[in-house]
């Protein structure tokens, strides 16, 4: 019936229509009155809308590589894929120690800026090596320029949590957690069903995947640079009062080293860390591996393999507006319990994943697995890094946290890129039997870590001031 649209638009009608289900769903709670006016919010919208997809974008312009490995077939393998991606991922985890005190001294607008074009440089850069038809080892060259292009992406997430810290009250953000995974969700499902579609319409052409994404960041460039704003104030309104850890603190800014050392003696704060370090090998597991696998195993044409992005789209958005809404709604902004739920869910589907290898019904768990450990994500690098970190640190705490997750993504590289099947063997899923056991340990310990959590709440320097939120001025 719809046979005249393009297959992308068709493909993006059931994720368009969960998102207005979602939206009317969250519209439709009751809502939480901290006395923002109607045009502050609409401004808010405007502001964090295009940072959003811009990092949703980010996402592409990352997992693009997955794709390009799958199109590419022989000459990259599951080892090469696994040696690049952790080159990249531990660049990207490392990163932070820097981009995170940037941040906090830059602002997140001007990262965001630096991310997207920094990232469309690499994208450029990888693609070219392909045009030019390069028959060398593709995998020191793309090592180095993908490890490039993950620094420039380590600016995406602290830059979007940086700015919204500013914008957003702590009752109010488990919601937004739920928001942000969505947007990691949304990434995830361009770079995976909008990539496959490039690969297609571009046969034998696979630098597609890198310039259309580097096209689509430099246009995202200009838009973010006249319409996102650090602050409310810097948008003309008053300054909000957001809860947080950095509440009261009106003191000078301290030193990044002085700050580092607060942030790794916090204990929450180093929990929540290692529960990232946890979510990142998951969630990569998941989300690179079983394409990877059903590829091999000759499954793509089954449904979930053929259409992984949308399936991990509405696994996220599942998952994160889980997570947000019983974190704001039944644990009174709480992070831990929502986390603990999810990884529970985790754990239990690893184990399960054990006894269903080459049963369709794995694809299906598969997704459901990514529902959980995305709804984590989003909770906790997201959320509670806004949380903990406070507005005023919160660029050094998001790159501890999301650094970890980075540093879980490359060990899992390593780890599943060293013990995974190749070639014959790899047609068999019998023999990938050591991709689930390899996750049920680091779901064991994640959950562990969650329940520590579980009544950790942010405590301000002093007792909250009442919401200053009546417009003051024009937009900036």
């Amino acid at each position: 019936m719809l046979d005249f649209l393009p297959e992308w638009v068709r493909n993006f009608l059931p994720i368009l229509g969960l998102l207005v289900i979602v939206s009317l769903l969250i519209l439709s709670l009751p809502r939480i009155e901290l006395g923002h006016s109607s045009h502050f919010l609409r401004r808010r919208f405007l502001n964090w809308f295009p940072l959003g997809l811009t990092y949703a974008f980010l996402y592409m312009g990352r997992y693009n590589l997955t794709v390009a490995k799958n199109a590419l077939g022989g000459r990259m393998t599951n080892d090469d894929f696994g040696t690049i991606f952790a080159v990249g991922t531990v660049v990207y985890g490392l990163s932070f120690l820097i981009n995170g005190p940037l941040t906090d001294r830059w602002g997140g607008r001007r990262t965001i800026l630096i991310a997207a074009v920094g990232s469309a440089v690499m994208n450029v850069a990888m693609g070219l090596l392909l045009f030019t038809k390069y028959e060398g080892n593709l995998t020191p060259i793309f090592s180095v320029l993908y490890a490039g292009n993950m620094y420039f992406q380590s600016f995406g997430a602290v830059s979007i949590v940086k700015v919204n810290a500013q914008w957003f009250h702590v009752r109010e953000r488990g919601v937004f957690g739920g928001i942000f995974g969505i947007l990691i969700s949304l990434g995830i499902y361009f770079a995976f069903d909008w990539g496959r579609m490039i690969v297609e319409g571009f046969p034998g052409r696979t630098e597609w995947v890198f310039f259309i994404p580097a096209a689509i960041l430099a246009a995202f460039f200009v838009l973010d640079w006249f319409l996102i704003r650090d602050t409310p104030q810097d948008a003309g309104f008053a300054e909000v009062e957001t809860g947080d850890a950095s509440s009261g603190d009106t003191g000078p800014r301290l030193p990044v080293l002085e700050v580092l050392k607060r942030m790794f003696t916090n204990p929450i704060i180093v929990t929540i860390a290692l529960i990232e370090f946890c979510s990142g090998f998951l969630r990569n597991a998941i989300m690179h591996w079983y394409i990877i696998y059903a590829k091999q195993t000759g499954i793509m044409s089954s449904f979930v393999p053929s259409n992984w992005g949308l399936m991990l789209c509405v696994a996220g958005i599942l998952g994160g507006v889980f997570a947000g809404i019983i974190s704001d709604r039944v644990f009174h902004s709480r992070r831990g319990p929502s986390a603990a739920i999810l990884y529970a869910f985790m754990l239990a589907g690893s184990v399960a994943a054990c006894f269903l290898m080459g049963n369709s019904a794995l694809g299906w768990l598969v997704v459901f697995l990514s529902l959980s450990i995305i709804g984590v994500h989003g909770m906790l690098s997201g959320t509670a890094s806004m949380d903990f970190g406070g507005k005023k640190n919160v660029g050094i705490a998001v790159g501890i946290i999301d650094g970890m997750v980075y540093l879980g993504t490359g060990l899992q590289s390593i780890v599943l890129g060293s013990i995974l099947p190749e070639k014959e063997a790899a047609k068999d899923p019998a023999n990938w039997w050591m991709w689930p056991v390899a996750m049920i340990p680091l779901a064991l310990i994640g959950f562990v870590l969650t329940l520590r959590i579980w009544n950790a709440k942010p405590q301000p320097k002093a007792a909250p001031k009442a919401v200053e939120q009546a417009a003051t001025g024009t937009d900036a």
